[in-house]
């Protein structure tokens, strides 16, 4: 018999609340910093050097996990899934995305997460939907219509999408995937979920795989480049303690104590924390149409949460 989230998990207290607000206000500073940067570096490559600088940050207090002993290989197949939805294709594609739409665009359709949270956590993980969470997430989707479409419903039906936002919507698929995997874990790979940069370790030996592989389709197939200096140096730095090791610890504990589907409703904050920090260092101040899709989405957070307390 599946449980759901909120037999499993306590309500929210400041702590959670914390926890939960770290990531969307460093994911936020990674979509301004990719954007910032993304002449000067590839995507795929932006991502494979994040990781690796991430990887040896973590390596003196999890490389642990490396050793031939480590339960992290008889759980392979379970890490392999996590660092691909995770650690790789999800900030692959956000990167990728950056290149051919804002950092306001990018983190709006992200916001469709939650949708895509129920959705997921429906049909593959036994999850009860209330009325109010499907009413809830169509008023994000019509938020997600309404940056679509910037501001004017009659082109919905003559909409050319640039590929950016194909990219962020497959990554938000993914994430909500990569949620409901960590709020399930198997009994096997409890062990490593007990400690936080044991477990990001895990997923990050295997993301580190699939980023190298898509870095090389990258510049195999498309005019790679990375141009070395300080800015770039700079930004690597941040990206990869912020938004990579320092948010997704906090996802984690946060998810843990409140569930997927609460912790994706936090995720809905970036787009908030990046119009004001796009403001300062992109100078891409938001549309109107940004502001009502950012009052719709939050209207869908607040009746989705009134179904979950009832």
């Amino acid at each position: 018999m599946p449980c759901t989230v909120r037999d499993m998990h306590p309500r929210l207290n400041p702590l959670t609340v914390f926890l939960l607000i770290i990531p969307p206000l460093m994911w936020s500073g990674n979509a301004v910093v990719g954007r910032l940067v993304s002449p000067l570096v590839s995507p795929m490559t932006l991502n494979l050097m994040r990781w690796i600088l991430a990887f040896f940050l973590l390596l003196p207090v999890a490389g642990s996990v490396l050793r031939r002993d480590s339960q992290l290989w008889s759980q392979w197949r379970r890490f392999a899934v996590l660092g691909l939805l995770g650690t790789s294709g999800y900030n692959a594609l956000n990167y990728l995305a950056l290149h051919t739409s804002t950092a306001i665009n990018v983190t709006l359709v992200g916001a469709s997460t939650p949708v895509w949270m129920l959705l997921i956590g429906r049909l593959f993980f036994g999850q009860a939907v209330g009325l109010r969470q499907v009413l809830g997430a169509s008023l994000s989707i019509g938020g997600v219509l309404l940056v679509l479409s910037r501001g004017e419903w009659t082109v919905l039906a003559h909409l050319r999408l640039v590929p950016g936002d194909f990219y962020v919507l497959a990554a938000s698929i993914g994430w909500a995937l990569y949620s409901w995997m960590l709020a399930h874990p198997s009994p096997e790979s409890a062990s490593l979920r007990a400690q936080w940069p044991v477990f990001l370790m895990s997923q990050l030996v295997f993301g580190l795989g699939w980023s190298a592989l898509f870095t090389a389709g990258e510049w195999a197939l498309t005019p790679a480049h990375v141009d070395w200096g300080w800015p770039l140096a700079a930004a690597l730095v941040y990206v990869a303690i912020g938004p990579a090791i320092v948010a997704y610890a906090a996802f984690g504990a946060g998810l843990r104590r409140a569930g997927p589907h609460v912790a994706s409703h936090f995720i809905n904050l970036t787009p908030l924390f990046t119009a004001l920090l796009s403001t300062v260092f992109l100078a891409e101040s938001p549309g109107w149409w940004h502001a009502l899709a950012f009052v719709l989405i939050v209207m869908g957070i607040a009746l989705s949460s009134r179904e979950q307390r009832a």
